[in-house]
C-alpha cells in the first residue's frame, strides 16, 4: 500500500510538472510575437537601393501583398509589433505591414520630399507657394494654382453616388474644398502627402492621386470615410 502511494504521488507530480511546462510555453509564444504601443504616429521610407520597400499582409507569418511604398513618402502608423525574432513592425492601415527598419520616425519636410522626386520643378513650387500665400476667394485661387501647375491634363474621377459623396465629405473635413491648403507636408483639397504629387499640384493631378490612394488603401471613398469617422483622419 505504501509502495503504491508513493506511485500516485509520482505520477500526480509529473502531470504537474508536464503541465506546468506547457502552460509557460505558451505563455512565451505569446510574449514573443505581439502588438506593442505605438512609438512613432508617422514614418518616413528610407531611402532604399530599389527606391521602394515591401507591403506584407502581417507581421506573423508575412506574405508580399503586391504592393510597395517610395523612399521618401511618409505614412501614418496604426499598430506596432513585434514578430516571433523579434523583429519590429508597423501597420500602415488595413493590415498593411512594413519592416520597421526601413523606415524613420517622423515624416519627411515637403520641400525635401518634392526636390527629390522631381528635381525639375522648381517654377512649379514657387508658383505653387505664392498661390497659397495669397488672400484671395477660394474659387480664384483653385483656378490661379491649376494653371500656374499645368502639367497633367483633365481627369474625370469614377466615383459616383455616395463614392462622390464620401469623397466630397472627406474634402470638406481635410481642406474645406480647397485645392491650394496646405499643412506642413500635406497639400491641396485631399490634404495629400506633397511627395505624392511629385510636384503636380493640379487640381486633375489632386484628384488623380487622390483616387489611386484611396483606392489602394482602403478600397473604396465610403470606406475611407467611415475610417475617417473613426479615427479624425484618413
Amino acid at each position: 500500500m505504501k509502495i503504491k502511494s508513493i506511485l500516485v504521488k509520482s505520477i500526480t507530480v509529473a502531470a504537474l510538472s508536464v503541465t506546468g511546462l506547457v502552460a509557460a510555453e505558451a505563455t512565451a509564444q505569446t510574449a514573443d510575437a505581439a502588438t506593442v504601443q505605438n512609438d512613432a504616429s508617422v514614418v518616413t521610407v528610407n531611402y532604399v537601393s530599389d527606391n521602394s520597400i515591401t507591403v506584407y499582409n502581417n507581421y506573423e507569418n508575412p506574405v508580399a501583398t503586391g504592393q510597395t511604398l517610395a523612399s521618401n513618402t511618409s505614412w501614418k502608423v496604426i499598430k506596432t509589433a513585434y514578430d516571433s525574432k523579434g523583429h519590429k513592425w508597423y501597420d500602415l492601415g488595413k493590415n498593411q505591414w512594413v519592416r520597421a527598419k526601413y523606415v524613420t520616425s517622423g515624416h519627411h519636410a515637403a520641400t525635401n520630399a518634392t526636390t527629390q522626386a522631381t528635381p525639375k520643378t522648381t517654377t512649379n513650387t514657387q508658383a505653387h507657394s505664392q498661390a497659397s500665400a495669397a488672400v484671395a476667394p477660394k474659387a480664384q485661387t483653385q483656378t490661379t494654382n491649376y494653371a500656374s501647375a499645368a502639367k497633367s491634363t483633365s481627369y474625370t474621377s469614377n466615383a459616383t453616388g455616395s463614392e462622390a459623396s464620401a469623397k466630397a465629405w472627406i474634402a470638406g473635413q481635410e481642406s474645406g474644398g480647397s485645392y491650394s491648403a496646405s499643412n506642413g507636408q500635406y497639400v491641396g483639397k485631399y490634404q495629400l502627402s506633397a511627395s505624392y504629387l511629385n510636384g503636380d499640384y493640379s487640381a486633375a493631378n489632386q484628384e488623380r492621386v487622390a483616387d489611386q490612394y484611396v483606392q489602394s488603401r482602403y478600397g473604396s471613398w465610403t470606406a475611407a470615410k467611415s475610417f475617417w469617422q473613426a479615427n479624425g483622419w484618413y
